[in-house]
């Protein structure tokens, strides 16, 4: 008997992306503690260690949950038009689904990491204000989070309708 351990793994995708969330929020409270100076739009301020680490754990945490989604839930392909006209609800939400969380990544992976450099050891920096990386980081996880579980669960529904179908000769 086959077991179904889905639920297990949203909430293992949800529970990596929620702690990624709530680490890059710290992170930006960690790093508004530092000592900075402010003129007009310029801004000096020292590296954050606690900001530093905490990026970097919410980065990982965000990539991991990312990696976790895609391979578990599997590949669903289309490759023209007619396959998108053709496919099931499941595989056009598994599509959708996995475009947004792939855009969503790459925009708050960006920021988690840009946030993440900014509190480098050494680099104190002075220039144009760069506030809310993490904190607008730690909100795309949470985001992340819902797209990518949307994706597992539509793909390995689309995966069971095709392999229902292919077993009774109907063609995807």
């Amino acid at each position: 008997m086959a077991r179904n351990y889905g639920f297990l793994i949203c909430l293992l995708i949800m529970a990596l992306d929620i702690t990624a969330g709530v680490l890059g929020i710290e992170a930006e409270i960690a790093e508004n503690k530092v000592k900075h100076l402010r003129m007009w739009i310029f801004e000096c301020r020292d590296p954050s260690l606690q900001a530093f680490k905490l990026g970097l754990a919410a980065s990982v945490l965000l990539g991991l949950a990312h990696v976790t989604g895609n391979l578990l839930g599997g590949c669903v392909c289309i490759w023209t038009k007619r396959d998108l006209d053709e496919a099931s609800a499941n595989k056009q939400l598994a599509v959708a689904s996995l475009i947004f969380s792939w855009i969503i990544l790459a925009v708050g992976f960006t920021m988690l990491i840009i946030g993440t450099l900014y509190n480098s050891k050494s680099r104190k920096t002075c220039g144009i204000t760069h506030h809310r990386l993490f904190s607008i980081g730690g909100i795309l996880c949470f985001i992340h989070g819902l797209f990518t579980v949307a994706y597992y669960v539509s793909a390995t529904a689309a995966g069971r309708e095709a392999k229902a179908n292919g077993s009774r000769g109907i063609t995807a």
